[in-house]
C-alpha cells in the first residue's frame, strides 16, 4: 500500500495535499454524511491517488462527490482505491473532456488511470449556482479563463481557484479561444468579486502554494499587471513578475506573447 500524502489543513475543514510535479494541489472539503468529503482535482501520478486515498482512510474518510474545475488531464485524474463517487464538472467542461478524450490521454501518458478515462462526467446543468452534494455549500463560480468550462469552488471560506491566481504560475491564456485576453480578465473580474465579500479567508490554487485573503488580492494584483503588460505588447521580465524567472513559465509567456500580438 502506497504511504499517505500528507494533508495540510488550511481552514476549518479542508486539507490540501501537494504533489511534487508541478506543485499540483488536491482539495479535500470535509462534510457529506458521516466521513464523507468532496475532492477537488485530485492529483496527480497513480501512486499519489493512491496515497490520498490512504491519507483519507487514516483520517476516517472517504469521497463522496468529486469536481474537477476544468477539462485539463491533471485536473481530471482519478483512481480506484477513490472508490465511486460522482465527479463533477461544468457543463462545457464535460463536454469538452469528452471531446478531446483521446488527447488528454496522450497528454497524460503513464498518469492515466486507464484506456476508458476520462471517462463520462456528470455535467452541472448551467443553471446551477452549488454544486449538488451532502456536504456544506460549495459554490460553483463559472468563467471561460485558462479552459473552456472553468470553474472555481468557495467551500468552508476556501477559494480553490483551479488554474488561476497561483504564485508560480503566470495567468495561462486559452489560446484557442476567440478573444483569450478578455476572457481572462472577465475570469479575474469573477474572482475579485468573489473576494471583495466577507466569505472567503484563504485560496488554493491548483498550482503553487495555499495563501490567505492578503495573499489572494496581492496575486489578483500580480494577475491583473500581467495581463496589461501582454495587452499592451509590453516586454516583462523576472524584474516586473519573479515568475517568468521558472524557464518554463517564460517559455509559455514567450508563446502567449506571440499568438496575442496581433490584437
Amino acid at each position: 500500500m502506497p504511504p499517505a500524502r500528507r494533508l495540510d489543513e488550511v481552514a476549518a475543514g479542508v486539507l490540501v495535499a501537494t504533489a511534487e510535479r508541478y506543485t499540483t494541489t488536491s482539495t479535500v472539503v470535509v462534510g457529506g454524511g458521516p466521513g464523507g468529503c468532496l475532492l477537488v482535482d485530485p492529483a496527480l501520478t497513480p501512486v499519489e491517488l493512491a496515497g490520498l486515498a490512504a491519507a483519507l482512510a487514516g483520517r476516517g474518510l472517504h469521497a463522496v462527490a468529486a469536481f474537477s474545475t476544468h477539462p485539463h488531464w491533471d485536473h481530471l485524474l482519478w483512481h480506484p482505491s477513490l472508490g465511486e463517487a460522482p465527479r463533477w464538472a461544468t457543463r462545457r467542461a464535460a463536454d469538452s473532456a469528452r471531446r478531446q478524450a483521446a488527447e488528454l490521454r496522450a497528454e497524460a501518458g503513464d498518469d492515466a488511470p486507464g484506456p476508458a478515462w476520462p471517462g463520462e462526467l456528470t455535467a452541472l446543468p448551467d443553471g446551477d449556482t452549488h454544486l449538488p452534494w451532502e456536504g456544506p455549500p460549495a459554490r460553483v463560480v463559472r468563467h471561460e479563463a485558462h479552459a473552456p468550462g472553468h470553474a472555481a469552488l468557495v467551500a468552508r471560506g476556501v477559494l480553490v481557484a483551479g488554474d488561476m491566481l497561483s504564485d508560480l504560475e503566470v495567468p495561462l491564456l486559452d489560446l484557442e479561444a476567440a478573444d483569450p485576453l478578455a476572457d481572462y480578465a472577465a475570469g479575474l473580474d469573477r474572482l475579485a468579486a468573489v473576494l471583495a465579500g466577507p466569505e472567503v479567508r484563504a485560496l488554493v490554487p491548483g498550482h503553487g502554494h495555499p495563501t490567505g485573503r492578503t495573499g489572494a488580492l496581492a496575486r489578483l494584483t500580480a494577475d491583473r499587471r500581467y495581463l496589461e503588460a501582454l495587452a499592451a505588447g509590453r516586454g516583462v521580465g523576472p524584474e516586473q513578475d519573479a515568475r517568468l524567472a521558472d524557464p518554463w513559465v517564460r517559455a509559455e509567456h514567450d508563446r502567449q506573447a506571440a499568438a496575442v500580438r496581433p490584437h
